[in-house]
């Protein structure tokens, strides 16, 4: 079973295919801040229609192409 992440679509301007990104917040090593961070995610949305600004779940699976790793589970909102 692979990871499953929550983010926000921000591109669908691809064919089947969305931009999430995935939002985390991590202390500084030494002054213990809490720094935002983000990764971007080409997810396969397997004829889902999804709009920018959505959240939704993501899950990791077999390479699907070059550098799409995730398909969509759900959309939560």
């Amino acid at each position: 079973m692979g990871k499953i992440l929550t983010g926000k679509v921000v591109s669908v301007g691809m064919q089947n295919t969305v931009v999430v990104e995935i939002i985390r917040k991590t202390p500084h090593p030494l002054y213990r801040k809490l720094l935002t961070r983000g990764k971007k995610y080409k997810v396969e949305t397997k004829g889902m229609t999804v709009v920018v600004g959505q959240e939704v779940q993501i899950h990791e699976t077999r390479p699907i192409a070059k550098d799409k790793h995730f398909m969509l589970v759900e959309k939560n909102s």
